[in-house]
């Protein structure tokens, strides 16, 4: 029993330590081009269709065993409310959850997204940004245990914790944040997107305790995804992003091929298949389908870092994004030109 308690001990204090370094670290995903709305707002209603609704999931060090687990619903659309056809809208919404640890450490937000188009000519569109929305943090201290719960020979729940908590400790939060984005599209299939954006921008207080502060840094997000025709059925898409959060950054880059089996209209496949690097020493294999507008990716994150030296173990976490498209079928005197194919 001692050495299985001392064992768990060493086990909490090597997470505890790796906590620290990203305790300010938002959600990220290593498919982050499949959700666009939680890298820049301005990239709300940048895709080719009318209304798009997307789901995701990650679940990572679940051998720990101290899961990380992250899901993401969004919906975003085209709005032509504007006059004349050099200008659009996005909007959308997302709703992301975040949980990790034994405590069920939590962290769920609602956010509106909103974007203007400004369409300088056939290949060039230059956008801006806007995110607001309530965020919620909490755990659950009832599932915790404490070193004053030790009686010398074994763990004793009935023990108190000396700890002040709660049951259930929460704090809520306004999110705020802004980005910029610039299209290049050559064609319906080679175009580039490039962007920046910022979260947090009020740096809202996150703190449990209501006399303390701890005031969440601002992430700075450098993007950029690319895609290239080569030939009638192959293209090869690149993509980048960095995340500056305090003392936290990190980088991932990687590429797909994408492979047109067929473009029959009614019966169009896609097979996409490729690989990223994320500088925590992560390799991301990706692979994908899409038949017509449904699309489905799945990657397994292979972590080769030190915290998986500790626990013995080269396992990542698997992660899965959904998305769905709609275009709308307009008559001829509602038709708009727009460059986003």
């Amino acid at each position: 029993m001692r050495r299985s308690f001392i064992l768990n001990t060493v086990t909490l204090m090597c997470i505890f330590f790796i906590s620290k370094n990203i305790h300010s670290q938002d959600l990220h995903y290593s498919q982050f081009y499949n959700s666009p709305q939680n890298i820049n707002p301005a990239l709300t209603g940048v895709f080719n269709g009318d209304h798009r609704y997307m789901v995701s999931m990650r679940d990572q060090w679940r051998f720990v065993p101290v899961p990380w687990f992250t899901m993401s619903g969004a919906y975003d659309r085209k709005l032509y409310a504007l006059k004349g056809d050099q200008h659009f809208l996005g909007i959308g919404g997302s709703l992301n959850h975040d949980r990790q640890g034994d405590s069920k450490l939590n962290l769920t937000s609602l956010n509106v997204n909103g974007a203007y188009h400004r369409i300088l000519n056939a290949n060039h569109v230059i956008s801006a940004g806007l995110t607001l929305g309530l965020a919620s943090r909490g755990f659950n201290n009832t599932l915790l245990t404490w070193d004053k719960q030790w009686d010398g020979e074994a763990f004793n729940s009935a023990l108190p914790t000396g700890e002040s908590y709660s049951n259930l400790e929460r704090v809520n939060f306004l999110e705020t944040g802004l980005g910029v984005n610039y299209r290049y599209q050559k064609a319906k299939r080679t175009y580039a997107d490039i962007g920046a954006s910022a979260l947090h921008l009020l740096k809202p207080n996150s703190a449990f305790y209501n006399n303390d502060v701890a005031n969440l840094p601002r992430r700075v997000t450098l993007s950029v995804t690319g895609q290239v025709q080569l030939t009638g059925f192959l293209d090869i898409q690149v993509h980048a992003l960095h995340q500056i959060q305090g003392p936290y950054n990190e980088t991932i880059f990687g590429g797909l091929g994408k492979i047109y089996i067929s473009e029959k209209k009614g019966k169009e496949i896609q097979l996409h298949a490729g690989l990223g690097y994320r500088t925590a020493q992560s390799f991301i294999p990706t692979i994908a389908v899409q038949y017509n507008n449904i699309y489905a990716g799945l990657s397994y994150d292979v972590d080769t870092n030190n915290f998986n030296d500790i626990v013995n173990s080269n396992k990542g976490g698997p992660e899965i994004h959904v998305r769905y498209i709609i275009a709308n079928v307009r008559p001829m005197r509602e038709a708009k030109v727009c460059p986003i194919y």
